[in-house]
């Protein structure tokens, strides 16, 4: 019995209607994108592990989807770490417990014991002729078992399968099983088995998985930079609109394949490019009818000097992981975690301000300067936060709202100026529609110091499941055709087939049934499909040289000659 199809976790099919509308929404953005000046790139799927690994933090590397080596690797493998004789008597001993079953020498027992008995063993080292010989592979299956009983369900479904078939009678084929030990304790490997390493004090961690699939679109960006640095016009203004995989548990919103669209500006330390990032939003989200969203932004240099001020610089990432929990735990909550981290009374006090951080944005560039008078990193982070609210002021902005949130923390450990998270409108339910920041170095972590960047991410599927909510689709954002051509027999067709090119031309979505079945079968289809139109085009048309368009939801049909169906559809 087949079994029933399935997609992973995390994972989603998209129909057509959902495609058309993802469609929207990436056009929407790469047409500003490149309104702004970025130029578009892509990377590969998968990059090298050692490009993705150690740039997230511990809990970005377990997230990490690492592509197992596949192909005729497993097999190489096996015999470049223990060697091809090796190998064989494992192939060889299993071969063995499998000869004895089938001949029935041993019965009655669990195909544990048939694995460890003495029968097994006994006939399996009749097959070696050299005591040192002996004696070494005994050590080696001494450790092997373990994998083989660990195996012993896997084994025995093999058994199951193929109990009345001639590869496990007495000739049986020990490279299919070679074949099976062979993924199956790579498999095992994976999940923390170190058979093999214990055996041969090798790692092979590094060998078995060289690959891993892209995290998000930054740092293969700023792999980049550095290898086609010789290539780029500095300042280098990119973006790209590709999927990401992270091994994250799903939840609404959350995906373990989802789209990032990334726009960077990489070698310039101006802080225009920060106001125009935040213009960039504001465009976007402008375009999409998506209103009141709330671009907040925080600066780095803020958060590392608050922690200065209150003599909790070894405590930045307790204090900011803590101060970021707000909304969600309150005040007392926040003091109470502050406090379990060490963070002292006193210093509680010196930052009682950031619990009721109101006010407008001059207002709270006026409270941090006060409580950040005394740090000169704290009032440097303050300095460019004032540059770009000043800017952005005078320039404006249509529908967003800029706002200084001093808990916004995000990526702390990878961001060093500005940071950017955007908030969906207040009606909606839904986490950070897009993010961002200011990364002094990001390129040094593959040898090409001092470029800074900026940058900034528009989270697609969380914007599509907004616009979804607040009915923002327009109704134009179909994948459906704009009218069916009914299909009367091959003379019929043709004719229809004549206007269809034309109409094409034009840009006009039109389809010609393919059958020439009953025509209310056609009409169902166009009714299924949401196509609003009916074209008929029988003798009658042939012979007046018109087209009668029926409207599908309304029953109006109208007969018109070429030019007036072509004005009719395009309206």
């Amino acid at each position: 019995m087949a079994s029933k199809p399935s997609i992973p976790k995390g994972t989603r099919d998209f129909s057509p209607a959902e495609v058309s509308k993802r469609q929207y929404i990436i056009q929407t953005i790469k047409s500003n994108f490149e309104k702004f000046g970025f130029q578009p790139i892509e990377t590969p799927s998968f990059e090298n592990s050692e490009t993705l690994m150690g740039k997230y933090g511990e809990e970005g590397d377990r997230l990490i989807f690492k592509i197992l080596d596949s192909g005729d690797y497993f097999e190489k493998a096996n015999k470049d770490f223990l060697g091809e004789k090796k190998f064989n008597y494992l192939n060889l001993y299993l071969y063995t417990a499998l000869e004895y079953i089938f001949k029935g020498v041993i019965n009655g027992s669990t195909f544990e014991d048939k694995i460890n008995s003495v029968e097994t063993e006994n006939r399996f080292y009749s097959y070696l002729d050299d005591e040192k010989l002996i004696k070494s592979v005994k050590n080696f299956l001494i450790q092997n078992k373990i994998f083989l009983i660990s195996n012993i369900k896997e084994i025995e479904k093999v058994l199951s399968a193929n109990a009345d078939k001639d590869i496990f009678h007495f000739q049986f084929n020990s490279f299919y099983v070679g074949q099976f030990l062979s993924e199956n304790i790579y498999k095992n490997f994976l999940e923390g088995i170190s058979l093999f390493e214990n055996l041969t004090s090798k790692s092979l961690t590094p060998t078995i998985s060289e690959k891993a699939l892209r995290y998000d679109l930054t740092v293969p960006f700023a792999r980049y930079v550095v290898q086609h640095q010789n290539e780029i016009e500095f300042p280098f203004k990119r973006y790209q609109i590709q999927p990401v995989w992270r091994a994250d548990r799903p939840q609404k919103g959350r995906f373990r394949e989802f789209f990032q669209c990334d726009a960077d500006v990489v070698g310039s330390k101006s802080l225009w490019q920060e106001v125009e990032l935040v213009q960039l939003y504001d465009t976007v989200f402008t375009a999409l009818g998506l209103e009141g969203v709330t671009i907040k932004i925080n600066n780095r240099k803020i958060l590392s000097g608050i922690a200065e001020v209150i003599g909790a610089s070894d405590k930045l990432i307790d204090f900011t992981v803590a101060l970021d929990k707000l909304d969600k735990i309150g005040e007392d909550g926040v003091k109470k975690e502050m406090i379990e981290k060490g963070i002292s009374e006193e210093a509680l006090v010196k930052v009682q301000p950031l619990f009721s951080f109101t006010g407008t944005f001059a207002d709270k560039i006026s409270q941090l300067s006060n409580l950040l008078s005394s740090s000169e990193e704290g009032m440097k982070g303050v300095e460019e936060l004032k540059f770009i609210c000043d800017h952005v002021a005078t320039l404006g902005l249509s529908t967003a709202t800029l706002d200084l949130d001093v808990t916004l923390a995000r990526g702390l450990n990878y961001y060093t100026g500005a940071i950017f998270e955007v908030a969906a409108p207040k009606t909606v339910a839904m986490g950070s529609i897009g993010g961002g920041g200011r990364y002094d170095d990001l390129t040094g972590i593959f040898g090409l110091k001092n470029m800074s960047g900026v940058g900034i991410s528009f989270g697609l599927d969380r914007i599509y499941l907004v616009l979804e909510e607040l009915g923002l689709f327009p109704e134009t954002v179909s994948a459906t055709s704009k009218a069916l051509f009914i299909n009367y027999g091959d003379a019929e067709a043709l004719y229809a087939s004549q206007a269809i090119q034309k109409l094409r031309k034009e840009n006009i979505k039109v389809e010609l049934y393919p059958d020439n079945v009953k025509v209310g079968k056609q009409f169902q289809y166009a009714d299924k499909r949401l196509i609003p139109f009916a074209v008929i085009a029988g003798d009658q048309e042939i012979e007046a040289q018109t087209y009668s368009l029926k409207n599908l939801v309304t029953g109006e049909q109208v007969a018109l000659d070429f030019e007036g169906l072509k004005k009719a559809l395009l309206a």
